[in-house]
Order: C-alpha cells, then structure tokens, then sequence
C-alpha cells in the first residue's frame, strides 16, 4: 500500500518530468530569459549593496541595468571594428603564407614520398582577390535573403530586445521571487530545503562571480602577453582565450593554435613564436595555480568529461545562451546529488545490505 510520504514523492517525480519535458519543448523560447535571469543573479548583490545605502530598490536596479548595458555596447564599439581589421589583414596575408608554405613543403614531400607536389599559389590569390572583390554583392545577396528569412531575423532581435525588460524586472523584484518560493516550500521539509538552496548559493556564486573575474583577469593577461611578443593578432586572440577558460583546456588550447598559426604567418618558425608559447605556458600556469585557486577556489566539483558534456547537452536545448548555463545548472545538480548520496549512505537500503 502507497503511504503518503511515497505519493508525494511520486507527485514531485511526476511535476519534476513534465518540467522537463516543457523545459525541452520551450527551450528557443527561453533562451533570453535565462540570460537574463544569470544577469540578474550575478548582480543582484550590487543592488543590495546599493539598497543597504539607502538607494531605492529601483533606482539601483536602473543604474545596475545601465552600467551592464554600458558596458556590451562598449564591447561592441571597440571590438568589432578590430576583429574586422584583424581578419582584414589575416585575409590579405593568407597568399604570402600559402606561397612561404608551399616552398618548404614541396621540398620535403619531393625528398621523403618521392612526389612532385605543387601549390598553385597563383591561383589561390586570383581567387581570394576575386572573393574580396566580389564581397559587396555577397552582402547584397545576403541582405535581399533576409526577406524570405524576415521572421527569424524579427525573432532574434524581439529576443535581443528581450533581455534588458527582463533583466530590470528580475533583477528589481529578485527578492520578492525568493521570498514567494520560500512560502511554496511544505513546510516539514523547509528547513531542509533551505539548507539545500544555501549550498546551491554558495557554489553558484564561487563559480558565475570568481570565473567573472578569472575571465577578466586572464583575457587581460593574455592580450598584454601577445602583445609584448609584438602579435598582430593579440586583441582577439587574447579575448577568445580568456574567454573560453571557463571550459578546462578548450580555452588554452584554441587559444595556442589560433596564436601559433598567426605567429607562424607573421614570425614564421623564429623565435618569436617560441615567446608566443612562452605567454600560454605562463598564463596556464597562472590561471591553474593562482588566479582560479584564489577566486574560483576548486570551481564546482565537476570533472572534465562531466563538462563537456553538460555544455553539449545544454547547448543543444537552448542554444547559445544554454552553454552560460550549463555549468551553473550543473553546479545546482551536483548540490542535490551530494545530498541524495549522503541521505543513501544513511538509508537502511546501504547499511543494511
């Protein structure tokens, strides 16, 4: 016979499948409002900080909301033009690099497969110079096939637009949301509960807050490195990188390659490549060592694989913005399973084996 705590857990498994399955269902959909809600988690701090001084709830909720904003568009502002100059120049040199190539590796294929490999480099520059050219009527054509695809380009900037409304409502109310579900909460098991969304606070906030700034602080790291190597390519190189830290080895390694082959083009095999190295060795050394230790502490608890695959899993269900979610979902996850394996090594089922 079912007793009642077992319906209601079968009640909870029930609601926690059909979230799921609407989570599944509605996941384009809620992309921008999970940006938005990670916006507003991130800094609803500030806003208490502010509140704490005496500022209105929605005066500091406005001046948060500008100073995010702020700082995208001057992003934006700087970065685009250099990332187009950048690929500008990596798109002028590519011929020079395809034609130094080719001289060294003819010879080497000649000499140990006995082959007569040639390069047309001649016509690789005819056709990247007719492409260069032909780039005008590209962005013509692509600009005339927006109508057919109007909707989904209407889509994206509805959802662009989007994030700004729902981030100041969430942000300005983040309080009020909480309180409301701690009143949902049965309250046998809200003590429980409670402890619960502490630990999951406590690991959300070392990780989105502490990998924020090794974030900063690597990219910085990263540009002046490349920089002083005398890299073309610093600027973006040194973003992507410290950019993509957050996924263990993907950032230092996207960022090698990427630096190498644009050292390769500019230095070719001399020793300035080998100070390009010498910057990624020291930085991963001092992300592995210092700067993640000190803010981030051990991160959440996740291996590698177990990384990866959450943000493949959550970058295929909700897109761009599902991979920023991924690892504090995860992190969430990792919470309640350690109290689900404490609660089994407890349970009569494992004792009393």
């Amino acid at each position: 016979m079912m007793t009642r705590e077992n319906s209601e857990y079968w009640w909870l498994i029930v609601v926690a499948l059909v979230g799921g399955g609407l989570l599944y269902l509605l996941g384009p959909i809620l992309s921008p409002f999970l940006f938005a809600a990670i916006l507003a988690y991130t800094c609803d701090p500030l806003v208490d900080r502010l509140e704490a001084r005496r500022l209105p709830r929605t005066l500091g909720t406005v001046l948060v909301l500008f100073l995010v904003l702020g700082v995208f568009v001057l992003l934006l502002v700087i970065l685009i033009p250099l990332f187009y100059k950048e690929l500008t120049t990596l798109y002028a040199r590519l011929p020079d690099f395809l034609a130094t190539l080719a001289s060294k590796l003819e010879p080497v294929v000649q000499h140990y497969l006995g082959a007569n490999v040639t390069l047309d480099v001649a016509g690789i520059k005819g056709l990247l110079s007719d492409n260069m050219q032909g780039a005008p009527d590209v962005a013509g054509k692509v600009l005339s096939s927006l109508k057919i695809g109007g909707l989904a380009v209407l889509g994206f900037v509805v959802n662009l637009l989007l994030i700004p409304v729902v981030f100041f409502y969430l942000l300005r109310d983040w309080d009020v949301f909480v309180e409301k579900i701690d009143h949902l909460v049965p309250r046998r098991w809200h003590e429980r509960v409670t402890a619960i969304a502490h630990d999951v606070d406590a690991v959300l906030a070392e990780f989105l807050r502490g990998q924020l700034m090794v974030i900063l602080i690597m990219a910085t790291f990263y540009v002046i490195g490349l920089w002083f190597t005398g890299l073309e390519f610093a600027l973006p190189i040194g973003i992507i990188t410290g950019f993509l830290v957050f996924v263990p080895y993907v950032g230092m390694i996207t960022g090698l390659t990427l630096a190498t082959l644009a050292g390769f083009m500019q230095f070719g095999a001399t020793g300035g490549l080998v100070w390009v190295w010498v910057v990624f060795a020291i930085g991963q050394t001092l992300e592995g060592m210092v700067v993640t230790p000190w803010l981030v502490g051990n991160r959440i608890g996740l291996h590698p694989v177990a990384v990866i695959f959450a943000l493949l899993a959550f970058g295929q269900v909700f897109g761009f913005f599902g991979i920023l979610l991924a690892l504090p979902a995860s992190a969430a996850l990792l919470v309640g399973l350690r109290h689900v394996r404490r609660d089994y090594l407890d349970s009569g089922m494992y004792t009393k084996g």
